[in-house]
């Protein structure tokens, strides 16, 4: 499947400013250039951009009913209530519930906290869930990354006497619970200038004004590392207050790391002192997904409000365990998965993958589906038994078109759906399927655009080897953290050929390992998945190189290497 390369042009205005920013801050016309593509107009916004402050935060009282909810919690205080923190099972649940127990738990004993089972109970709130609540003496619960469409639930929980505060971040439906707060900053009736903050982050707010109001010092040490690992795995944008919060949560991370957090880091394999926004996407992210996925979400939340170090290093054994299991499941479900699309004579004419199996563990499908986009890039859906009938899964995206928008299509034919226009998740009758995967077709095959249904490398620049020096390479990690909105620069250089050195690498050589130039400097790189094109340069031929750019440490000695993300072969 070709790679599409979309480098970015700058407009005329662009290019002046560019040059302006340059002179003024003494930095390459290719650094500035980084600035100006992302919004960076004057030499003062470009030195605030660089050095991110708390101050830029935005007042939570911004944010609608959160007077409410800070006067709720304040009376179950005074009351002397039992208060019960609820969430997801996911990073985003699970990191926001440690938040928000940690913080309750500040102010009272009176308190504990609930994890769903994903199998049992399902995505957000349950009625077990609530009847756990009652049965523990809890009158007021605090569910977080999740509860916007409990129209139900907080009915149920109202005739119980139990009141909820709601802290989500997930789309609203057509009716908004009618609980005693209801936090969301995509609520249509909500001013709150920043919409893209995580459940977490929702949760932070919340701590925020509490504390505001009351007077009580904020726990930055505490909260942020949590705030920063939902972001980074729940991909919502490292733009605006979840930048500056992202920054501060790595920066706390690097410097002095929770118990919990420490231990991860080190069963990851990542170094202590240089984390980065991608390690705790990829590496601590699915560690801590693992446990909701295979066991319960539970561990992960005892891991992170720990304060005992044995009792963590041993949990996070456990978790990182939890890990490799859960990557043999989704392995061999993309395996089956693909076999099965092989076996359809229609799949090469389909805008859609939607594959099902009652054998696939349910805690997998969503890796699953990434998994098969890698093969078909299009909208997919993986799906396997679910409860008392139905079939029940995951859903992903492919850059720039709305899955949720077309699982909405099929709502009438759905038992329950929810999540943003990337994932989502959503169960079914299975005797609905037939018509489902129909509809859903139909839908993606009128709204999808011919570029959405090609793979696509958004280029910053294309560039020479020789404009990589050591302070072009300092002002790009001034851009981090990076992610959506605020993605990691991707250059492209061209007519590339062997320098000294390239060959093939890992154990069956399926890895490219580049020592290349352009004839203006030479550098190193690593290319996964291309050792097939080690022979192409050997034999002295060019090859075009798109790529980001990482520091290297090898004997402690640094250097700046690329990792590359495509190689097209030149042709002569």
């Amino acid at each position: 499947m070709d790679t599409i390369w979309k480098i970015r042009e700058l407009s005329a205005d662009e290019q002046t400013l560019t040059t302006q920013l340059a002179k003024e801050l003494n930095i390459s016309e290719l650094s500035a250039r980084m600035l100006v593509v992302r919004g960076i107009r004057t030499a003062d916004q470009a030195r605030k951009y660089i050095r991110p402050s708390l101050d830029e935060i935005n007042d939570p009282f911004l944010m609608r009913d959160m007077d409410k909810a800070v006067a709720r919690l304040e009376k179950a205080l005074q009351n002397g209530e039992r208060i019960l923190v609820y969430g997801d099972y996911d990073v985003d649940g699970t990191t926001a519930v440690a938040l928000m127990y940690t913080f309750v738990k500040s102010l009272t004993d009176n308190v504990d906290f609930y994890i769903p089972d994903r199998y049992l109970e399902g995505y957000g709130i349950s009625f077990k869930g609530i009847d756990y609540a009652q049965s523990t003496g809890c009158s007021l619960i605090i569910a977080l990354d999740c509860g916007i469409k409990a129209v139900d639930k907080v009915e149920y929980a109202k005739k119980r006497n139990i009141d909820f505060i709601i802290c989500d971040h997930h789309t609203p439906g057509d009716e908004i619970p009618k609980a005693v707060a209801v936090l969301n900053m995509k609520r249509a009736d909500c001013p709150y200038p920043y919409k893209d903050l995580s459940g977490c982050g929702v949760g932070f707010k919340f701590a925020q004004a509490y504390s505001q109001t009351h007077h009580i010092p904020m726990k930055w040490h505490e909260m942020l590392p949590l705030v920063v690992m939902a972001i980074a795995s729940d991909v919502v944008s490292v733009t605006g207050e979840n930048r500056v919060l992202a920054f501060f949560g790595l920066k706390e991370i690097n410097n002095n790391p929770a118990p919990g957090i420490a231990a991860l880091i080190e069963v990851a394999g990542i170094d202590p002192k240089h984390v980065t926004i991608t390690d705790l996407g990829y590496k601590l992210g699915p560690r801590i997904n693992a446990c909701g996925r295979l066991y319960s979400g539970r561990d992960a939340v005892e891991l992170l409000i720990t304060d005992d170090v044995a009792f963590a290093q041993h949990r996070a054994q456990d978790i990182n365990s939890y890990n490799a299991e859960r990557q043999t499941y989704d392995r061999t479900t993309a395996e089956e998965a693909l076999a099965m699309l092989a076996q359809d004579p229609e799949n090469d004419k389909k805008h859609t993958t939607v594959v099902y199996a009652p054998t696939w563990h349910k805690g997998v499908v969503g890796i699953a589906a990434s998994r098969l986009i890698e093969t078909y890039y299009r909208p997919t859906i993986v799906l396997t038994a679910g409860e008392d009938g139905t079939i029940s899964g995951s859903a992903r995206s492919v850059a720039g078109f709305d899955i949720y928008s077309a699982i909405d299509s099929c709502r009438d034919l759905l038992t329950n759906f929810g999540g943003h226009q990337f994932a989502a998740g959503l169960s079914m009758l299975e005797s609905s399927l037939p018509e489902f995967k129909r509809r859903f077709e139909e839908y993606v095959a009128a709204h999808i655009t011919e570029e959405q249904q090609h793979p696509m490398i958004h280029v910053e620049a294309e560039i020479s080897y020789e404009e990589i020096t050591d302070q072009f390479f300092k002002v790009l990690r001034c851009l981090e953290p990076f992610g959506p909105g605020n993605e990691r620069p991707v250059f492209v250089t061209r007519n590339v050929i062997n320098n000294r050195y390239t060959k093939r690498v890992g154990k069956t050589g399926e890895h490219l390992k580049l020592d290349v130039t352009d004839r203006t400097a030479a550098i190193t790189g690593i290319a996964f998945g291309k050792g097939d094109l080690a022979l192409h340069l050997q034999n002295g031929n060019a090859v075009d190189v798109c790529y980001e750019l990482d520091e290297n440490i090898y004997n402690g000695v640094r250097s700046i290497q690329m990792m590359v993300e495509d190689i097209k072969i030149v042709n002569k």
